[in-house]
């Protein structure tokens, strides 16, 4: 989701008009869903069922950096590589029940509580355009300037987990950065995530620039790359050999009957 913010008087009427409100109509409903028109519209993004985006990840001032590649299957499959040069392989992904994460320091981990409903927010194909199903609440909490463009500022409750505020530009409606909790290793924490350099991609506008602040650490990605429609195998979403093992043997049972 995203937020902007609002200005008084003459200004703040001609950017109504921009992103296509009229003064008694911003809502924080109005705006998400302005959001979806302005990147394409519902019927675009129903006609996208699966997905690969490449591209490079950098942690910026640790010299570390390498390649990401993410795979969206409909509806809430996913999984994400990021190879880094002299670290290894970062892997996380979701088959819809299970969300998971492997990497050289943490090793394997399955997703619990609100981290793992905040991993299936995340990785669900599209899930901007079906806001609803994720969020119980929506509300404009007033605007507020990021860098240096008036925003609104949208703050949503999901289903499960604490709140999340996210700042539209009113000028374009896109959303432009993204303010969440997040489970670090040191533990609960702040992700303040920034979005930019937007281009269409199968229809949709996307952000091909997107940088991630969290305490610590800085990353910056960069999408070079967006497949829309491709055919990606099942297989690919499968649980990793040593995210099965640390599943208790009834849930492990339970997934092999649905197969």
């Amino acid at each position: 989701m995203i937020s902007s913010r609002l200005s008084f008087a003459g200004p703040a009427l001609v950017l109504f008009a921009a992103a296509g409100f009229a003064a008694d109509e911003i809502t924080a409903e109005a705006i998400l869903d302005k959001y979806i028109e302005v990147t394409g519209g519902r019927a675009a993004y129903e006609k996208i069922h699966s997905e690969i985006a490449t591209g490079t990840l950098e942690i910026t001032g640790a010299g570390i950096s390498g390649t990401l590649t993410i795979y969206r299957l409909a509806p809430d499959k996913g999984y994400t590589l990021i190879d880094l040069a002299g670290f290894g392989k970062v892997e996380e992904g979701s088959d819809g029940q299970v969300a998971w994460s492997v990497n050289p320091m943490q090793g394997a981990h399955i997703k619990e509580g609100d981290e793992r409903a905040q991993a299936l927010r995340s990785g669900a194909l599209h899930a901007e355009a079906r806001w609803r199903e994720f969020y119980k609440k929506a509300e404009l909490a007033g605007t507020e300037d990021v860098d240096g463009k008036p925003c609104y500022k949208v703050t949503l409750a999901p289903n499960e987990g604490g709140a999340e505020t996210y700042y539209y530009d009113k000028a374009t409606n896109l959303l432009v950065k993204m303010v969440m909790p997040v489970t670090a290793q040191q533990g609960p924490a702040t992700a303040e995530i920034s979005l930019g350099d937007y281009r269409e991609e199968g229809g949709i506008r996307v952000p091909h620039t997107i940088k991630q602040k969290v305490p610590g650490a800085e990353v910056l990605m960069k999408i070079t790359e967006v497949k829309e429609n491709p055919d990606i195998p099942a297989s690919r979403f499968d649980l990793p050999a040593e995210i099965k093992a640390l599943l208790p043997a009834d849930k492990d049972k339970g997934k092999a009957e649905k197969k």
